[in-house]
C-alpha cells in the first residue's frame, strides 16, 4: 500500500471518529452538562464552540464569521490535500501532520457548516487551572503541531548538519 492512500484511509478514520463521538455527546448529553471521567482533572463536558481556538471570535459579526470560519478553511482544506500528495514520497512527518491537520480542519468544518459551532466536550483542569474544551479533530491538529515542531527542533537541525 502507499503512502497516500494510507494517510486517506488515515484521514477518514480521523474524520469519522470525530463525527463519531461528537454525535454520542450531543446524544447523550445536556448542553454545559459535565461528566467526571478522571475526577478534578479530566471531565466530558458537551460545549458549543461558535469561534476559533478556545473560542475566540465566538461573538463577531457574521460577516467576520463565514468567511474566517468557513471560506478560509476550505481554501486551507484544499491546499493541505495538495501538501499531502506532495509530500508522500518526500517527507514522511510533514505527509502525516498535513494529513492530520486536513482531517481535524475537515471533521470542525463538517460541524461549522452543518450546526454553525463546532461540538467540543475533552475537558481538562486542574484545581482553578482550566483549559479550554476540545474534541478529537483538535486532538489531530494539536498532534501535528506536535510533530511539526519536534522535526524543526530536533530532526531539522541535525540533517542541515550532516549537509554541511
Amino acid at each position: 500500500m502507499n503512502r497516500f492512500f494510507k494517510m486517506c484511509v488515515m484521514i477518514a478514520t480521523i474524520i469519522i471518529a470525530d463525527q463519531l463521538s461528537k454525535g454520542i455527546i450531543q446524544q447523550k448529553f445536556f448542553l454545559g452538562e459535565s461528566v467526571p471521567v478522571i475526577p478534578h482533572y479530566f471531565h466530558l463536558t458537551y460545549v458549543r464552540n461558535p469561534g476559533a481556538a478556545f473560542g475566540m471570535l465566538g461573538d463577531a459579526a457574521e460577516y467576520i464569521r463565514i468567511p474566517l470560519f468557513l471560506g478560509l478553511p476550505v481554501i486551507a482544506c484544499f491546499w493541505l490535500m495538495y501538501l499531502v500528495w506532495s509530500n508522500r514520497n518526500k517527507n514522511f512527518i510533514h505527509c502525516l501532520s498535513y494529513s492530520l491537520i486536513l482531517a481535524g480542519a475537515v471533521g470542525n468544518l463538517i460541524d461549522r457548516f452543518s450546526m454553525n459551532y463546532v461540538v467540543d466536550f475533552f475537558d481538562f483542569f486542574y484545581g482553578s487551572h482550566h483549559f479550554a474544551a476540545f474534541n478529537v479533530a483538535d486532538s489531530a491538529i494539536t498532534i501535528a503541531a506536535i510533530l511539526l515542531i519536534v522535526e524543526l527542533l530536533f530532526l531539522n537541525p541535525k540533517k542541515e548538519l550532516e549537509e554541511n
